[in-house]
């Protein structure tokens, strides 16, 4: 059953949004895509595909799941990612010879030399944000161990 509010209950007004974490980091992560779009359309590549190609540019040959894994994403949404990406020529797919149910994905010659276009989009958010670097960096760690924490949690 339930929860029934009685006449003496009062509960607390949620917090304006301004002052929610989840809406703050969220209303941030919207305005560095926005900061990035620019450089990411004269590229050619959405942010997911970026990022798809940031975890082959780490290791290269990664397979389907392992890059969902890498991204906290799903395989099913990275799949039709990746489908686009070797459409578009930056990477190519392949079965594992020693596991064939696994897709391994590999950077093509045009997803290699991509990594040296997209330097300036770190640059870009340093630029937009008016932060130094060592401010972006503890903010980055922050939130990272804010991530840890919520996931570590979510196992228990």
């Amino acid at each position: 059953m339930g929860y029934v509010a009685g006449k003496d209950d009062v509960m607390p007004a949620p917090l304006p949004l301004d002052q929610q974490l989840c809406f703050s980091l969220y209303a941030a992560s919207m305005a560095v895509g926005r900061a990035y779009k620019p450089l990411l359309d004269a590229l050619g590549i959405t942010y997911p595909q970026y990022l798809v190609l940031h975890a082959l540019w780490e290791l290269d040959g990664r397979s389907v799941g392992a890059i969902a894994e890498r991204l906290a994403l799903e395989s099913s949404t990275v799949t039709p990612l990746v489908k686009r990406m070797e459409t578009g020529g930056l990477v190519t797919r392949r079965r594992n010879p020693s596991d064939e149910r696994q897709v391994q994905v590999f950077l093509t010659e045009a997803g290699r030399t991509m990594r040296d276009r997209c330097g300036c989009l770190a640059e870009r958010l340093v630029e937009r944000s008016r932060l130094s670097v060592d401010d972006l960096a503890a903010l980055n760690a922050k939130v990272q161990a804010l991530r840890d924490s919520l996931v570590a949690t979510a196992a228990d």
